[in-house]
């Protein structure tokens, strides 16, 4: 694993626009993969993707924020901020899924939730918080993998897993540095420091029992090596699998309400 980057630049690569986003890694990762739309309430998110997808012969359902990498795809994302049509259909997934038992499988990868005034006229609070109470008890498998940034309440709402992956430059905070900087020290342009203190690494964070697993990367994720790195991780995941199959629906439900009670 490497170690020669500081907090600040893990988060500067966590941002970066050549990181690979959600769909590159569900198109690497997984056999098949069929995109589902639409909160069936208000429309289709697209900072939110997701749909059925099988990985070792196994069905399972895929559920990713997603950012662009140029201007004009950023724009359609919405920067990878969910607004609540995103949450709400991640959570219509999610239901979806354990109705039909199939384990489910995240993807983390936002600044935070949208903030603008749309998002909070359609309560994008209360969308926030009904995944987090419905994911609690859902009775299949949940695993969240950090990919990039793991921003505030837009990321914990797609990461009540039963396990939760970071991978090596990935980060995963109660807000960004530079939030923390203006609160703390009424100075944004200390960010850099705030990353340090913060304990927002993937490192930090497997320490801390944040998450469970640290995918390495021998070189920041790009899509010249997803390649190597979806190899590995989809192993991983298959492993992930082939565990939680042994376990009944209410000890799935246990795990999950010990893990997050440790906290």
């Amino acid at each position: 694993m490497s170690s020669n980057f500081t907090p600040w630049e893990r988060v500067e690569i966590s941002r970066s626009p050549e990181r690979p986003t959600s769909l590159d890694y569900i198109s690497t990762i997984f056999d098949r993969y069929m995109s589902l739309h639409g909160d069936r309430l208000y429309g289709d998110d697209k900072a939110v993707v997701g749909g059925l997808a099988s990985i070792g012969g196994r069905a399972v359902t895929v559920i990713g924020q997603q950012k662009g990498r140029s201007t004009k795809e950023n724009i359609m994302r919405n920067f990878g901020m969910p607004l609540p049509e995103g949450y709400r259909k991640s959570l219509r997934l999610m239901r979806q899924a354990e109705k039909f038992h199939r384990p489910i499988i995240l993807f983390v990868d936002t600044p935070g939730a949208f903030c603008g005034i749309e998002a909070e006229e359609r309560e994008v609070g209360e969308a926030i918080a009904r995944n987090l109470f419905e994911m609690s008890n859902m009775k299949v498998p949940i695993l969240s993998i950090m990919i990039g940034e793991g921003g505030s309440g837009g990321a914990i709402a797609m990461a009540v897993g039963n396990e939760v992956w970071s991978m090596e430059n990935a980060t995963y905070s109660v807000l960004s540095p530079e939030g923390f900087a203006a609160i703390l020290w009424k100075d944004g342009n200390r960010a850099s420091e705030a990353a340090k203190v913060m304990k927002i690494t993937a490192q930090d964070l497997k320490e801390l029992g944040v998450v469970e697993e640290v995918i390495e990367e021998q070189e920041p994720a790009c899509i010249d090596n997803i390649l190597e790195i979806s190899e590995k991780m989809k192993g991983m995941i298959c492993d992930f699998l082939e565990r939680y199959d042994k376990m009944t629906p209410e000890q799935i439900v246990n795990q999950r309400y010990e893990r997050f009670r440790k906290f």
